[in-house]
């Protein structure tokens, strides 16, 4: 007679007299399951290896980076393409591309509406990445520069030297938003400074600045002349027109500066996500990466400020839409951020022409709606 073998599971399988039983309604382990947001452990990467050295790629990151040139790109030609002076995708390529081609569209092109381009897609980037330092440093979805107050402070910073100074020169305005920032972010920092720094009463304070900053400015907007006022304001409604290569050349070469010094705090603030025990035992120096983190970002949103004025919600959108495409744990990802955050500028200055609007009305209008969304979904998450 042949003897068969059953497997048991530990819930099924006898247990020896006196062995500890479970207890009633022990609920089973399960698998578990990948959630927007959560890094799968088994997904699939992309090794690059030179020599000694290895470079490790997220497939899924790269395919999102890919789709999101794309969009920008194909957004990008639609916008040269689009105004008064239509063109065909076609006229755009070959006035981009081919020298010897039509006068008329590459003066429409490359002289007039290029330059507009390339600020909105450096202006988005530069307002991205600041978002996901600062809501990497408060771990908070929230915590981006445009809601703790640090764009108010560069926005009064450069309304001073415009009203008081009476000054709309570049590097004026520029130095002004980038002073006005980073006095911003030292206050909030002593402020919200007890023993430690809680990201929760760093954003609180951060708002209660910016409100203060917003009053200031609107004061001083009231103390001059209308002339002089309405010239501040419009620019403090977010725009790009206006803007030409010569003014792109200094922002691209300070962008490029700042864009290596996020790249080196990345890694950083990763490990500090876990935790500032983790971090500073994997050889991190915790308040040296925060400061730093802290003053790339406020120059990334000084910068955006200088040259086009205050475009909210850029910061806020983009981090958490990145984060989402590419199903990270973190907004440290600071490529696909970036490339985020230009689709979505780009993407608002299209309509702003369209309705004859300064962009950042555009973002205000957008971004207002996805902050209610996000406050509701944080809000229903914590009643659970």
């Amino acid at each position: 007679m042949s003897t068969r073998t059953v497997s048991q599971s530990p819930e099924t399988a006898p247990q020896p007299p006196g062995a500890a039983l479970p207890p009633t309604g022990a609920v089973r382990a399960r698998s578990p399951k990948h959630r927007p947001g959560k890094v799968d452990p088994g997904r699939a990467t992309w090794t690059l290896r030179r020599g000694g050295v290895a470079l490790r790629f997220d497939r899924r990151a790269v395919l999102v980076c890919a789709v999101l040139t794309v969009v920008v790109a194909a957004l990008g030609i639609v916008t040269l393409g689009s105004g008064s002076i239509s063109l065909t995708p076609v006229q755009v390529l070959s006035a981009l591309l081919d020298p010897d081609a039509d006068a008329r569209a590459r003066l429409v092109v490359v002289t007039w509406r290029l330059p507009r381009l390339l600020f909105a897609v450096v202006c988005g980037a530069a307002l991205a990445i600041s978002g996901a330092l600062f809501q990497s440093l408060t771990k908070n979805p929230l915590g981006s520069p445009d809601v703790i107050g640090f764009a108010s402070g560069s926005y009064a910073g450069a309304s001073v030297v415009m009203l008081l100074l009476g000054t709309a020169n570049y590097l004026a305005v520029a130095s002004g938003s980038l002073i006005g920032g980073a006095l911003t972010a030292l206050l909030v920092y002593l402020l919200a400074y007890r023993g430690g720094l809680r990201p929760f009463r760093l954003i609180i304070v951060g708002i209660a600045v910016g409100a203060f900053l917003g009053s200031l400015t609107s004061m001083l907007l009231l103390s001059v002349s209308p002339q002089q006022a309405m010239l501040a304001a419009t620019w403090g409604a977010g725009s790009l027109s206006g803007l030409g290569f010569e003014q792109l050349r200094a922002t691209a070469v300070v962008f490029a500066v700042l864009l290596v010094g996020a790249a080196l705090v990345v890694r950083p603030l990763v490990h500090l996500e876990m935790g500032d025990d983790a971090a500073v035992a994997l050889g991190v120096r915790a308040q040296h990466a925060r400061l730093t983190a802290t003053v790339v970002g406020v120059a990334l949103t000084a910068l955006v400020t200088a040259a086009a004025g205050p475009i909210a919600f850029i910061a806020l959108a983009a981090p958490q839409i990145a984060q989402r495409l590419t199903r990270s744990s973190t907004t440290l990802r600071i490529v696909p951020a970036a490339l985020a955050g230009a689709a979505v500028l780009v993407g608002a200055d299209f309509i702003a022409q369209r309705i004859d609007l300064p962009v950042g009305v555009v973002t205000v209008c957008v971004g207002g709606a996805y902050l209610a969304w996000l406050l509701a979904r944080q809000y229903a998450g914590r009643r659970r």
